[in-house]
Protein backbone atom coordinates (compact mmCIF):
# COMPACT_ATOMS: atom_id res chain seq x y z
CA UNK A 1 0.00 0.00 0.00
CA UNK A 2 3.11 2.42 1.33
CA UNK A 3 4.24 1.68 -2.43
CA UNK A 4 1.62 2.51 -4.67
CA UNK A 5 0.65 5.42 -2.49
CA UNK A 6 4.17 6.27 -3.51
CA UNK A 7 3.70 5.87 -6.89
CA UNK A 8 0.21 8.48 -6.94
CA UNK A 9 2.19 10.76 -5.75
CA UNK A 10 4.96 10.87 -7.90
CA UNK A 11 2.26 10.68 -10.66
CA UNK A 12 0.75 13.39 -9.25
CA UNK A 13 3.38 15.68 -9.15
CA UNK A 14 4.51 14.72 -12.97
CA UNK A 15 0.74 16.03 -13.76
CA UNK A 16 0.42 19.07 -11.93
CA UNK A 17 3.65 20.16 -11.92
CA UNK A 18 4.23 21.60 -15.23
CA UNK A 19 0.71 23.58 -14.73
CA UNK A 20 2.20 24.88 -11.73
CA UNK A 21 5.37 26.13 -13.39
CA UNK A 22 3.52 27.59 -16.00
CA UNK A 23 1.26 29.66 -13.55
CA UNK A 24 4.38 30.77 -11.57
CA UNK A 25 5.88 32.19 -15.36
CA UNK A 26 2.85 33.96 -16.05
CA UNK A 27 3.53 37.94 -15.61
CA UNK A 28 0.26 39.63 -15.74
CA UNK A 29 -0.12 43.72 -16.84
CA UNK A 30 -3.22 45.22 -15.70
CA UNK A 31 -5.05 48.42 -15.89
CA UNK A 32 -5.84 50.95 -18.28
CA UNK A 33 -7.92 50.11 -22.27
CA UNK A 34 -5.50 52.60 -23.68
CA UNK A 35 -3.19 51.04 -26.29
CA UNK A 36 -4.56 47.40 -25.00
CA UNK A 37 -4.13 45.83 -28.32
CA UNK A 38 -1.02 47.32 -28.76
CA UNK A 39 0.49 46.15 -25.54
CA UNK A 40 -0.88 42.37 -26.64
CA UNK A 41 0.76 42.79 -30.06
CA UNK A 42 4.03 43.56 -28.05
CA UNK A 43 3.54 40.64 -25.62
CA UNK A 44 3.43 38.38 -28.40
CA UNK A 45 6.41 39.01 -29.93
CA UNK A 46 8.01 38.79 -26.81
CA UNK A 47 6.48 35.43 -26.10
CA UNK A 48 7.82 34.56 -29.81
CA UNK A 49 11.30 35.38 -28.96
CA UNK A 50 11.43 34.36 -25.61
CA UNK A 51 9.50 30.40 -25.75
CA UNK A 52 8.53 29.10 -22.01
CA UNK A 53 7.21 33.34 -21.25
CA UNK A 54 3.68 34.34 -20.90
CA UNK A 55 3.27 37.77 -20.47
CA UNK A 56 -0.97 38.24 -20.19
CA UNK A 57 -2.57 41.43 -20.90
CA UNK A 58 -6.03 41.49 -19.43
CA UNK A 59 -9.33 43.38 -20.39
CA UNK A 60 -9.52 46.94 -18.66
CA UNK A 61 -9.73 47.65 -15.08
CA UNK A 62 -8.49 51.53 -15.74
CA UNK A 63 -5.35 53.32 -14.82
CA UNK A 64 -6.66 53.50 -11.23
CA UNK A 65 -6.89 49.69 -11.40
CA UNK A 66 -3.66 49.72 -12.53
CA UNK A 67 -2.31 51.85 -9.76
CA UNK A 68 -3.88 49.49 -6.85
CA UNK A 69 -3.16 46.71 -8.02
CA UNK A 70 0.76 47.46 -8.18
CA UNK A 71 0.54 49.88 -5.19
CA UNK A 72 -0.89 46.96 -2.99
CA UNK A 73 1.61 44.69 -4.62
CA UNK A 74 -1.19 42.37 -5.56
CA UNK A 75 0.93 42.25 -9.65
CA UNK A 76 3.85 43.34 -10.63
CA UNK A 77 3.26 45.45 -13.45
CA UNK A 78 0.29 47.34 -14.43
CA UNK A 79 -0.68 49.53 -17.61
CA UNK A 80 -1.24 53.38 -16.67
CA UNK A 81 -2.08 56.57 -18.36
CA UNK A 82 -0.65 58.86 -16.49
CA UNK A 83 2.41 59.30 -14.47
CA UNK A 84 2.48 58.75 -10.75
CA UNK A 85 2.04 61.68 -8.75
CA UNK A 86 4.87 62.89 -5.80
CA UNK A 87 3.03 60.76 -2.97
CA UNK A 88 2.81 57.89 -5.69
CA UNK A 89 6.35 57.88 -6.21
CA UNK A 90 7.26 58.56 -3.00
CA UNK A 91 5.70 55.17 -2.29
CA UNK A 92 8.35 53.66 -5.13
CA UNK A 93 5.79 53.65 -7.93
CA UNK A 94 8.01 53.79 -11.59
CA UNK A 95 6.24 54.35 -14.66
CA UNK A 96 8.31 53.52 -18.22
CA UNK A 97 6.47 55.46 -21.12
CA UNK A 98 5.45 52.85 -23.32
CA UNK A 99 4.00 53.75 -26.63
CA UNK A 100 1.53 57.30 -27.18
CA UNK A 101 -1.91 56.06 -28.33
CA UNK A 102 -4.35 58.00 -30.72
CA UNK A 103 -7.51 59.15 -28.69
CA UNK A 104 -9.53 58.53 -32.13
CA UNK A 105 -13.40 59.81 -32.30
CA UNK A 106 -15.22 57.09 -34.15
CA UNK A 107 -19.11 57.04 -35.00
CA UNK A 108 -21.50 53.84 -36.31
CA UNK A 109 -21.08 53.23 -39.48
CA UNK A 110 -24.83 54.18 -40.21
CA UNK A 111 -23.91 57.88 -40.08
CA UNK A 112 -21.97 58.36 -43.13
CA UNK A 113 -19.22 60.34 -41.96
CA UNK A 114 -15.88 59.86 -41.38
CA UNK A 115 -14.05 62.86 -41.67
CA UNK A 116 -15.10 66.32 -39.68
CA UNK A 117 -13.62 69.75 -39.02
CA UNK A 118 -12.35 70.20 -35.26
CA UNK A 119 -15.38 72.78 -34.88
CA UNK A 120 -17.75 70.55 -36.40
CA UNK A 121 -16.30 67.32 -34.18
CA UNK A 122 -17.19 70.22 -30.85
CA UNK A 123 -20.70 70.80 -32.40
CA UNK A 124 -21.27 67.53 -32.87
CA UNK A 125 -20.23 66.53 -29.15
CA UNK A 126 -21.72 69.90 -27.53
CA UNK A 127 -25.28 69.01 -29.08
CA UNK A 128 -25.17 71.68 -31.17
CA UNK A 129 -25.78 69.37 -33.89
CA UNK A 130 -28.70 66.98 -33.73
CA UNK A 131 -28.77 65.52 -37.07
CA UNK A 132 -25.65 64.27 -39.19
CA UNK A 133 -26.94 66.34 -42.51
CA UNK A 134 -26.09 69.00 -40.63
CA UNK A 135 -22.07 67.78 -41.23
CA UNK A 136 -22.86 65.86 -44.09
CA UNK A 137 -24.06 62.88 -43.11
CA UNK A 138 -27.31 60.72 -43.17
CA UNK A 139 -30.79 61.68 -42.24
CA UNK A 140 -30.74 60.21 -38.55
CA UNK A 141 -30.50 61.85 -35.07
CA UNK A 142 -26.69 62.61 -33.55
CA UNK A 143 -26.25 60.42 -30.30
CA UNK A 144 -23.47 61.21 -28.32
CA UNK A 145 -21.96 58.55 -26.26
CA UNK A 146 -18.80 59.92 -24.04
CA UNK A 147 -17.01 58.99 -20.50
CA UNK A 148 -16.65 61.28 -16.97
CA UNK A 149 -14.76 63.68 -17.08
CA UNK A 150 -11.92 62.60 -15.04
CA UNK A 151 -11.47 60.07 -17.72
CA UNK A 152 -7.55 59.58 -18.99
CA UNK A 153 -9.00 60.06 -22.23
CA UNK A 154 -11.57 63.31 -21.77
CA UNK A 155 -8.28 64.70 -20.28
CA UNK A 156 -6.11 63.89 -23.00
CA UNK A 157 -8.59 64.99 -25.40
CA UNK A 158 -9.15 68.72 -23.39
CA UNK A 159 -5.51 69.28 -23.22
CA UNK A 160 -4.43 68.25 -27.34
CA UNK A 161 -8.16 68.16 -29.29
CA UNK A 162 -9.01 71.90 -30.94
CA UNK A 163 -11.92 73.41 -29.14
CA UNK A 164 -12.33 70.99 -26.52
CA UNK A 165 -10.60 72.86 -23.59
CA UNK A 166 -14.28 74.15 -22.67
CA UNK A 167 -16.39 71.56 -24.49
CA UNK A 168 -19.48 70.83 -22.29
CA UNK A 169 -20.79 67.74 -23.59
CA UNK A 170 -24.03 67.44 -24.64
CA UNK A 171 -27.05 67.25 -22.22
CA UNK A 172 -28.45 64.20 -24.15
CA UNK A 173 -25.14 62.47 -24.10
CA UNK A 174 -24.56 59.30 -23.08
CA UNK A 175 -22.07 58.10 -19.99
CA UNK A 176 -20.16 54.99 -20.24
CA UNK A 177 -17.86 53.56 -17.39
CA UNK A 178 -15.22 51.75 -19.71
CA UNK A 179 -13.45 51.84 -23.28
CA UNK A 180 -15.69 48.52 -23.25
CA UNK A 181 -18.77 50.22 -23.00
CA UNK A 182 -17.88 52.52 -25.31
CA UNK A 183 -17.06 50.98 -28.15
CA UNK A 184 -19.93 48.57 -27.48
CA UNK A 185 -22.19 51.67 -27.44
CA UNK A 186 -21.13 53.05 -30.37
CA UNK A 187 -20.50 50.16 -32.61
CA UNK A 188 -24.36 48.91 -31.96
CA UNK A 189 -26.22 52.16 -31.65
CA UNK A 190 -27.04 53.47 -35.01
CA UNK A 191 -26.16 57.17 -35.39
CA UNK A 192 -23.50 57.02 -32.35
CA UNK A 193 -20.63 58.94 -31.87
CA UNK A 194 -17.62 58.41 -28.98
CA UNK A 195 -13.98 58.60 -28.43
CA UNK A 196 -11.49 55.99 -27.01
CA UNK A 197 -8.05 55.20 -27.77
CA UNK A 198 -7.34 53.72 -31.35
CA UNK A 199 -7.29 49.93 -31.69
CA UNK A 200 -6.74 48.79 -34.99
CA UNK A 201 -8.81 45.91 -35.23
CA UNK A 202 -12.16 48.12 -35.55
CA UNK A 203 -11.17 49.42 -38.55
CA UNK A 204 -14.16 48.93 -40.57
CA UNK A 205 -16.00 47.86 -37.73
CA UNK A 206 -16.55 51.57 -37.08
CA UNK A 207 -15.70 54.69 -38.76
CA UNK A 208 -12.65 56.73 -37.25
CA UNK A 209 -13.03 60.02 -37.83
CA UNK A 210 -10.58 62.22 -39.74
CA UNK A 211 -10.29 65.21 -38.02
CA UNK A 212 -9.77 68.52 -40.28
CA UNK A 213 -8.47 66.32 -42.79
CA UNK A 214 -5.83 64.11 -40.10
CA UNK A 215 -6.34 60.48 -40.03
CA UNK A 216 -5.78 59.10 -35.84
CA UNK A 217 -2.89 57.17 -37.10
CA UNK A 218 -1.11 59.79 -38.72
CA UNK A 219 1.62 61.68 -37.17
CA UNK A 220 0.16 64.96 -36.69
CA UNK A 221 -3.23 63.62 -35.57
CA UNK A 222 -3.38 65.98 -32.32
CA UNK A 223 -4.58 63.99 -29.47
CA UNK A 224 -2.55 61.01 -27.94
CA UNK A 225 -2.32 59.50 -24.36
CA UNK A 226 0.88 57.91 -23.23
CA UNK A 227 0.63 54.71 -22.10
CA UNK A 228 3.00 53.54 -19.35
CA UNK A 229 4.20 50.71 -17.44
CA UNK A 230 3.94 50.88 -14.13
CA UNK A 231 6.12 49.04 -11.41
CA UNK A 232 7.42 48.86 -7.57
CA UNK A 233 10.39 49.37 -7.07
CA UNK A 234 10.46 46.96 -4.25
CA UNK A 235 8.34 44.10 -5.93
CA UNK A 236 9.94 44.03 -9.52
CA UNK A 237 10.89 41.15 -10.28
CA UNK A 238 13.80 39.73 -13.18
CA UNK A 239 10.53 38.52 -15.62
CA UNK A 240 8.89 41.68 -15.24
CA UNK A 241 12.84 43.38 -15.50
CA UNK A 242 12.85 41.11 -19.25
CA UNK A 243 10.15 42.63 -20.36
CA UNK A 244 10.49 46.39 -19.48
CA UNK A 245 13.83 46.17 -21.38
CA UNK A 246 12.42 44.38 -24.81
CA UNK A 247 9.53 46.84 -24.81
CA UNK A 248 12.33 49.76 -25.55
CA UNK A 249 13.55 47.57 -28.29
CA UNK A 250 13.98 48.51 -32.19
CA UNK A 251 11.52 45.35 -32.92
CA UNK A 252 9.14 46.04 -29.64
CA UNK A 253 8.54 49.92 -30.96
CA UNK A 254 7.78 48.53 -34.88
CA UNK A 255 5.72 45.82 -33.49
CA UNK A 256 3.41 49.24 -31.19
CA UNK A 257 3.48 51.40 -34.67
CA UNK A 258 2.59 48.78 -36.97
CA UNK A 259 -0.58 48.16 -34.35
CA UNK A 260 -1.03 52.24 -35.24
CA UNK A 261 1.10 53.90 -32.03
CA UNK A 262 3.75 56.12 -31.93
CA UNK A 263 6.99 55.68 -30.25
CA UNK A 264 10.50 57.71 -30.23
Amino acid sequence: MDRRRAILAVAAMTCFAPQAFAQARELKIVGSGDGMEMLQAAAKEYMAAHPGKNIVVPPSIGTGGGFTAVGTEREILGRVARLPNDAETAQGLVATPVVSVPIAIFAHPSTGVTQLTSAQVVAVFSGKVRNWTEVGGQDMVVRVVRRDLSDSTVVALRATMPGWKDLVFSDRSKQTLSTTEMLESVRMTEGAIGFCPYAKPLEGAVNYIAVDGVKPTEPTYPSHALLSLLHKASTINDEAKSFLTFIKTPRAKEVLRSAGGKVD
